[in-house]
C-alpha cells in the first residue's frame, strides 16, 4: 500500500486584499486535486469581486485588480458556498488537503462564509473533518535548523519543485501539493509510520511550539507583534476581543 504522500492529494489556496483574516477578503481561490504523484491536476478556480476596494499593494502581488474584479469575478456568497462545498467533497472522500500557511487561508475562508453565508467552514464539514498538510509546519518541524526563510518561493526552490506563476492560487496550489510530495519522500522513516490523521494532530503541536519559539523571539527583539498558536484554523474573535 502506498504511504499517503504518494496516494491521492489536494491543495487549497486564495489570493486576497491583504493579510488581517478577519478583515479582508477573497479575490480568488483555487483547489486542485491530484491523483497520483506526476498526474495532471484536475484544477477549480473561484473568481470574487468582494464588493470592497482592492488595495494596490495586493493588486501589484496578484495583479487582480478591482477593474478586472468588476468586470469578471462573481458575487462573494455563491463563491463561499462551493468552495466550502468543494472542500467538504474532499474530506468525505479521504483526501488529505494541502495548504500553505493554513491558518490564513482556512480562517479567512471560514470569516467569508460568516460575513455571506451566515455560516462556518466547521458547519460544512460536519459530517467529516479536514485532514491538512502544512508544508511550511512540516517543513520547520523536520528540518528545524536550516537558516532562511520558508515562504512557498523558498520551500519551491529548497525541495526542486517548479513555481510557475507565482500568486496565482491554482498554481500556488499545486506547488504546496508538490512541496508536500517533496517533503513526505525526504523524511519518509520519519513520516511513512504516520496516517494523514495523525500527522494532522501533530502539526497543531508542532505549529503552537513554534509560534511560542517566534513569540519568545519577538519578545527578545522588542516587538509587540503576537504569535497565534491556533492551527489549521483560528477561533473566533469574542465580543469582547
Amino acid at each position: 500500500m502506498p504511504c499517503w504522500f504518494e496516494g491521492p492529494l489536494a491543495a487549497f489556496d486564495t489570493e486576497t486584499t491583504g493579510v488581517d483574516v478577519e478583515r479582508d477578503r477573497i479575490v480568488s481561490a483555487a483547489l486542485v486535486v491530484q491523483r497520483v504523484p506526476g498526474g495532471v491536476p484536475e484544477v477549480m478556480r473561484w473568481l470574487v469581486s468582494p464588493g470592497v476596494p482592492v488595495p494596490e499593494a495586493a493588486s501589484a502581488i496578484h495583479g487582480l485588480t478591482d477593474d478586472h474584479l468588476q468586470r469578471h469575478g462573481r458575487w462573494p456568497a455563491p463563491v463561499m458556498e462551493e468552495v466550502a462545498r468543494a472542500l467538504a467533497e474532499q474530506s468525505m472522500r479521504g483526501t488529505p488537503l494541502v495548504v500553505m500557511n493554513a491558518p490564513f487561508d482556512l480562517t479567512l475562508l471560514d470569516r467569508e462564509l460568516k460575513r455571506h453565508r451566515n455560516s462556518s467552514l466547521a458547519a460544512y464539514l460536519s459530517t467529516s473533518s479536514l485532514c491538512v498538510l502544512d508544508p511550511r509546519v512540516l517543513d520547520k518541524h523536520l528540518d528545524r535548523y536550516r537558516k532562511g526563510r520558508r515562504t512557498l518561493t523558498d520551500l519551491c526552490a529548497h525541495y526542486a519543485v517548479d513555481l510557475l506563476d507565482a500568486h496565482d492560487a491554482a498554481a500556488d496550489a499545486v506547488a504546496a501539493l508538490e512541496v508536500v510530495r517533496a517533503v513526505g519522500r525526504r523524511f519518509a522513516g520519519r513520516l511513512e509510520g504516520l496516517s494523514p490523521a495523525e500527522l494532522h494532530t501533530r502539526q497543531a503541536v508542532w505549529y503552537a511550539a513554534q509560534a511560542r519559539g517566534l513569540q519568545a523571539w519577538f519578545a527578545r527583539n522588542g516587538s509587540e507583534e503576537t504569535c497565534d498558536p491556533a492551527w489549521p484554523l483560528r477561533p473566533k474573535l469574542t465580543a469582547a476581543a
